[in-house]
């Protein structure tokens, strides 16, 4: 389009100030003159304006432009708020229709700007940041206007007109219908930590936005179970007690119930996770008879921070009397009675380590034992000859309990320990280093010792001489029982020809008989990555099928999960909303929250017109509902020239901002070539005319 300007501009030959000095003096003697009578006077004055004219070199200046279009900015809320009932197909029709009236505006650029909230930043809408973001290239003297269609829920709105990154007026078209009504739960305060078997207290608020008043219900849950549900009144500090019952992530789900006419559900509902630790993982270590090894267990669980070891060593059997007073005696009386009976369930693990009852005990203490693991106590058996001696622990009940049943023999000559199969896919010899494969073998350090025994029913994880067990674990009602069928591996402690994983394979194993999380053989866990939710799911079995993914507002989803690495199957969703998430798969249930536990953008979602009203306002824009009668009403588009209100009841008004980009530049100057000297002598040709004449008279 053509914007030609003409304009008249001027180059003197001298500096302004030196030309009107000379100016200022050729008006003082021209004037002398005129005020004397003189002849020829007003032809001087003519012929001075000319000369200081011809300085002042003027010229006229033809810019050819070509005009720019105007830019109008479209700002589409597409935040989590607009996906309230109709809100989206509301703001999909007001935009179809605004981008063809806009389109039939002449020279009109439009620019649709999509706004979406953060995931897991918590910070809501930011609409007037993605308008600054998008509009940063365009000059202010091209924005004809910027309109935003968007439910008013808007998380950034500068204080005044000054913050704005804009001078364009502002119109806002508002989704959603008046009236609206909706209940939320909102956390006020909540522990991230809490001691396992120890109750934590969360604070939590319900919050109603219109609708109905009086108590509501209120329904807890931890790890998809319902624990408690109670009657809450709205506005008011809710304190709730929560039981940790165990290590790792406890995540507890707090609702409430959903009246009828409500918003949304979304926000009925807020997941806590709190982390389960334990002050201290008790053991009780009992060495029986001496052996190179001894200390191995000792040193492995002194030097783990998370473990309060009691140990005992037992060095004087009853049968060994030898006539010397107790009270000069240096050693201490083996407590039996008070570890075995009384304290018993204080302990997480209990190990015999080449233990052979020496003491005697009465059957009644291993029977309070084998009470102990299926009560959920753990027990490990770290044997080696003495376990097939007369009266050992074959003798005793805990020979029920134990997931193999040595035979009788003890196989000495050298060999490599092996995982087995099973052992490659559990969480305790899984992936430990020098391995190897099925098929190459792993490159430890031999060993020398190995009682054989027949597999019952645990779990063989590692094999030694002609295959045999090496390694037992079991569950034992809801406890764990563990048999190391060799008293070798001190060996690797050692370094013995390179030694072995022995800290990873003795620490992932005592922490698996007290039930460590990480150790689970069957889990499944979600995590958040990247904007992703990541599913694990852990299985010493075969492949565990898809996994169904429930999202926050519903919708269950089935995930494909492939083998990352043998007893792990893994798969990755992108977070297409913040809020809880539930995973299920095998008889497996797990939670995680994505995104922040009281997410802006959910705490207020009735759609209003008061919040931009203001700044709208104060741009000369406007604020209205598009649905005022019940039916979408787009406004109409005017231009309005001058003014500082845009708006009216049924228009939206454009500011036209005449920008254009210079082509050419076409000059002509007025006091230079024959036109200027010809203006230059008419008057002196005057002059002289004049003056001749008056002395013909007088002659």
């Amino acid at each position: 389009m053509n914007a030609d300007r003409m304009s008249l501009d001027f180059s003197p030959f001298l500096p302004w100030p030196l030309l009107v000095a000379l100016g200022v003096l050729g008006l003082i003697a021209v004037g002398w003159l005129i005020w004397r009578g003189k002849r020829g006077g007003w032809m001087r004055l003519a012929a001075l304006a000319l000369v200081l004219l011809g300085l002042a070199d003027p010229r006229f200046i033809n810019e050819k432009r070509d005009r720019l279009s105007d830019i109008v900015a479209v700002a589409v809320d597409r935040s989590g708020s607009q996906t309230i009932g109709n809100r989206m197909a509301e703001t999909e029709s007001a935009l179809k229709a605004l981008t063809e009236a806009l389109k039939a505006r002449p020279n009109t650029e439009i620019r649709t700007i999509d706004v979406f909230d953060r995931e897991g930043t918590g910070d809501g809408t930011r609409l007037f940041e993605a308008i600054a973001s998008a509009t940063r290239d365009v000059p202010q003297d091209r924005l004809a206007g910027v309109i935003a269609i968007t439910d008013g829920v808007v998380h950034d709105i500068p204080a005044d007109r000054s913050r704005l990154a804009f001078s364009a007026p502002l119109h806002a078209l508002i989704t959603g219908r008046p009236n609206e009504f909706d209940r939320r739960i909102e956390l006020v305060e909540a522990p991230r930590f809490g001691l396992v078997g120890k109750d934590v207290t969360a604070t939590v608020r319900i919050e109603n936005q219109g609708g109905p008043v009086g108590p509501v219900r209120m329904t807890i849950r931890q790890n998809g179970e319902t624990m408690a549900t109670r009657n809450a009144m709205p506005g008011q500090p809710i304190r709730l007690p929560l039981r940790i019952d165990r290590a790792g992530m406890n995540l507890f789900e707090i609702s409430v119930e959903t009246a009828p006419g409500e918003l949304t559900a979304l926000n009925n509902v807020i997941a806590l996770p709190i982390e389960g630790v334990r002050e201290k993982l008790r053991v009780l270590l009992v060495s029986g008879e001496p052996h190179a090894g001894e200390r191995t267990w000792r040193n492995l669980l002194k030097a783990d921070p998370n473990v309060d070891l009691v140990h005992f060593t037992i060095l004087r059997p009853p049968e060994k009397q030898d006539g010397t007073p107790t009270n000069e005696l240096s050693l201490i009386a083996f407590p039996t009675r008070e570890l075995f009976i009384t304290k018993i369930s204080e302990f997480d693990l209990i190990i015999f380590d080449r233990y052979s009852n020496q003491t005697f005990l009465p059957t009644v203490y291993f029977e309070n034992m084998v009470r102990y693991v299926r009560e959920g106590g753990a027990i490990l058996f770290a044997v080696g000859p003495e376990i097939v001696a007369r009266g050992g622990l074959l003798s005793t009940p805990l020979r029920e309990i134990m997931p193999a049943e040595p035979n009788g023999t003890i196989l000495e000559r050298a060999f490599r320990a092996e995982v087995t199969d099973l052992g490659r896919r559990h969480p305790v010899t899984r992936n430990l280093d020098g391995a190897g494969t099925a098929q190459a073998g792993a490159r430890w350090a031999p060993w020398f010792r190995q009682v054989a025994a027949r597999p019952r029913d645990g779990q063989s994880l590692m094999n030694g001489i002609d295959n045999g067990p090496l390694l037992e674990l079991k569950r034992e009602g809801k406890g764990r029982v563990g048999l190391f069928l060799s008293d070798h591996v001190w060996l690797w402690a050692r370094g013995y020809a390179g030694g072995g994983p022995y800290l990873d394979l003795l620490r992932r194993l005592s922490h698996w008989l007290m039930k460590e999380p990480e150790l689970e053989e069957e889990a499944l866990r979600l995590s958040v990555s990247g904007g992703r939710i990541v599913i694990e799911r852990r299985t010493i079995g075969g492949p565990p099928g898809d996994a169904r993914l429930t999202e926050p507002a519903g919708e269950t989803l089935p995930v494909t999960l492939t083998e990352a690495e043998p007893g792990l199957w893994r798969a990755e969703i992108a977070i297409r909303r913040a809020g809880l998430y539930r995973a299920e798969n095998g008889g497996l249930i797990a939670f995680i929250n994505a995104g922040q536990p009281n997410p802006k953008e959910f705490r207020q979602v009735v759609s209003t017109v008061d919040d931009l009203a203001p700044i709208a306002e104060a741009t000369g824009g406007s604020v209205r509902r598009l649905l005022p009668r019940g039916s979408l009403e787009v406004p109409r588009i005017v231009d309005i020239r001058g003014g500082s209100r845009y708006g009216g009841s049924d228009y939206i008004g454009l500011r036209p901002t005449e920008a254009s980009v210079l082509k050419g530049v076409t000059v002509m100057p007025l006091g230079i070539g024959f036109l200027g000297l010809g203006l230059l002598l008419l008057p002196l040709i005057g002059a002289w005319l004049a003056e001749g004449l008056r002395r013909a008279r007088k002659a």
